[in-house]
């Protein structure tokens, strides 16, 4: 079984320059490409000069994580793919319990690690913490991170099956990442590792929280969390999600969550973030732009599964005051 870390770069060089020895270091086990997404400063020629048994591969245009790792991984041919933001500090044996869980479970194929927060090691970090869920509204939530409510870490949560996976660092086998066709190219970047997870649960794939795998992950480094645009592709996106892929009464679910994300851009409106309300506006009418694409897949695509535990995590959140995963 052969692994390749593929991580994917644009304009990233600083970040090339931090990371990307710990991954050298530590990942002996596996082939390492850095894609680079047609960046314009120097990030080709420093691993060239500085890692020459790296492979480069050069995508044509910056088509986002979701184009960028789709044609990037055609040219990648190891059993396991490990998609590597490249502000990730990874730790020595990292790639050892994830290969061995890989082994020894033939049904399990997306795996997460650990993810704690590099600027501060004791706790997790936002993208993805101790691994993915999602509520019956589409909303998704992790253990170690509740909207913006982040836990200490001090291994509380254990390996498990979950919802879905980081793509700051996530596994998948190969032959499930061709099997369900890659990333939906209309994310461009933000939660398309949760709808290639959705897919996989929908098709009955496992998807695992492994903690024995630690990494640190900066976040925000590419786009910072109070950017606008990430405003937009997150709840653009999440609606794209919940219409391709949730079972039940898909009117009632929609019409749901717009509401909910009415009342988040109210919220924006207390805190006096007009560009984020704006946002907000943006996604839905880009939702609706696409809405008759996103109804055909989910026409063609019938098989659909109960994929939540958690009713509204905005409620428990909100108005009952859970702000972390063990009080749900």
């Amino acid at each position: 079984m052969k692994i390749a870390v593929v991580i994917l770069n644009w304009n990233g060089i600083k970040l090339l320059e931090q990371f990307l020895p710990s991954v050298v270091k530590y990942s002996k086990e596996a082939v390492i490409y850095v894609a680079d997404n047609a960046s314009t400063d120097d990030s080709v020629a420093y691993v060239k000069a500085n890692f020459p048994d790296i492979k480069i591969i050069q995508n044509t245009t910056n088509g986002g994580y979701a184009k960028g790792y789709n044609d990037a991984l055609k040219h990648v041919k190891e059993d396991i793919y490990c998609l590597l933001n490249s502000d990730i500090e990874v730790t020595p044996n990292w790639l050892t319990p994830i290969i061995n869980t890989f082994k020894n479970e033939s049904k399990t194929a997306i795996i997460q690690p650990k993810i704690l927060d590099f600027k501060d090691k004791t706790k997790f970090e936002y993208a993805g913490a101790a691994g993915g869920f999602i509520d019956k509204y589409g909303y998704p939530y992790c253990r170690g991170r509740i909207f913006n409510t982040i836990e200490d870490h001090h291994n509380q949560y254990p390996n498990t099956t979950i919802f879905w996976a980081s793509g700051a660092c996530f596994f998948i086998r190969k032959s499930t990442f061709e099997a369900l066709k890659g990333f939906d190219q209309s994310f461009f970047a933000h939660m398309e590792e949760i709808d290639l997870c959705w897919r996989a649960f929908n098709k009955n794939y496992t998807t695992k929280y492994i903690g024995e795998s630690l990494v640190y992950h900066v976040g925000g480094a590419t786009l910072d969390a109070s950017h606008p645009k990430k405003t937009y592709l997150n709840f653009r996106n999440s609606l794209f999600t919940l219409t391709k892929n949730a079972e039940g009464n898909l009117f009632i679910l929609v019409l749901t969550r717009l509401i909910l994300d009415g009342i988040a851009a109210l919220k924006f409106l207390t805190e006096w973030k007009p560009k984020h309300i704006f946002a907000i506006l943006k996604a839905h009418f880009s939702y609706y732009e696409h809405l008759g694409a996103l109804l055909s897949w989910r026409k063609n695509n019938t098989q659909k599964a109960k994929y939540f535990n958690q009713k509204s995590v905005v409620w428990s959140y909100f108005i009952s005051k859970k702000q972390k995963f063990s009080q749900f």
